[in-house]
């Protein structure tokens, strides 16, 4: 059994739930950060409802991204770094250093800590927004190697966070012994933790509200929580990992439509909210000149994004589950915690 100890940062969050959950079950030593050691019993408590058997090698430090305080403390001792924590705030904001200023230095802090702390390997969790965002909609098959254009088409203040907190990450650790790997999932679902419904999985839940009366055509490519979380530790211990960036993705990307026919199907009578009619592409634009949501999707109206996660199969020896699991999982965790009106 593993005797390595791992950080993860912000397990409060939804991916470094699942994360902790994987890496005590793995046998690993875990300690999590929390910008408050207030929340540590409810975090305990949100894991142990998860399935937490064993909380006993488990501990918290209080670190939070826009301070230096606690960080030094919490990777001391520490053998590697998954640095999932950042804000997560898609679509229009008024101030965009709001999301970028925590996202970038935050990381810089994580970094920094983590190399004075002769840590092996840093796994920090990037996004697909950080790969696909403002390039021309053709054919092309986004990989690894996609940078988003920052000053392009439907680049919002989120995806420009987390494309320059990345390519700060990377900057920042060239020709340091730390190594660092990144992961870049695409529209993450899946199970429920507690009662905070995260990522992609408020589509679902506005679909179970009957909030999306109909859905517009955009497709959504899917990947499950857990196999977000599996990779993680799989960058963290796979020798070739290091120096590499990982997208993560399952198969094409699934129009709205086809998601909401999931849920009723797997979900039955609990579905009955969920949209069956679809919105004219007309219907949106017109929408979209005086309702600034209608507004932010008409850049991906109609596209579906190509994606490859060859190398992640390759490198990692990461098998995704079919996307399906992840939407009827998310939706059937939701139903059972009460986090949806039926």
């Amino acid at each position: 059994m593993p005797s390595k100890r791992v950080v993860v940062t912000g397990g409060s969050g939804f991916i470094a739930g699942h994360c902790i959950l994987q890496l005590l079950d793995a046998g690993y030593e875990v300690r999590t950060t929390v910008r408050s050691l207030a929340k540590e019993a409810s975090v305990r408590a949100v894991l142990a409802d998860a399935g937490l058997a064993d909380g006993v090698r488990l501990g918290f430090v209080a670190a939070d991204l826009t301070r230096d305080d606690g960080w030094s403390e919490a990777v001391a001792d520490i053998d590697f770094v998954l640095h999932v924590a950042s804000p997560v705030q898609p679509g229009h904001i008024d101030d965009e250093d709001e999301l970028i200023v925590p996202a970038r230095e935050g990381a810089l802090r994580v970094l920094r800590a983590a190399r004075d702390a002769d840590v092996k390997r840093v796994v920090l969790t990037s996004a697909f927004h950080a790969v696909s965002w403002g390039h021309p909609h053709d054919g092309h098959v986004f990989t690894e190697a996609d940078w988003t254009v920052l000053d392009g088409p439907g680049v919002d203040a989120y995806a420009k966070s987390k494309t320059l907190a990345e390519q700060a990450a990377w900057d920042f650790m060239a020709g340091n012994s730390t190594e660092l790997a990144t992961i870049l999932p695409v529209a993450v679902m899946g199970p429920v933790m507690g009662k905070d419904v995260s990522g992609a999985n408020h589509l679902i839940q506005g679909m179970l509200n009957g909030a999306m009366p109909a859905t517009p055509r955009l497709f959504i490519p899917i990947v499950d929580v857990r196999d977000v979380s599996r990779a993680h530790i799989l960058a963290m211990t796979s020798p070739e990992a290091a120096g590499q960036r990982f997208l993560l993705s399952n198969g094409p990307a699934l129009e709205l439509k086809d998601i909401a026919a999931t849920i009723r199907e797997r979900l039955g009578a609990d579905a009955a909210k969920v949209p069956t009619g679809t919105v004219p592409d007309e219907v949106v634009r017109a929408a979209a000149e005086t309702n600034p949501q209608f507004r932010e999707i008409l850049p991906d109206l109609g596209y579906a994004k190509q994606t490859s996660n060859d190398k992640a199969r390759h490198i990692l020896g990461w098998t995704p589950r079919d996307p399906a699991e992840a939407i009827a999982s998310a939706a059937e965790s939701m139903v059972r915690k009460g986090l949806v009106s039926l």
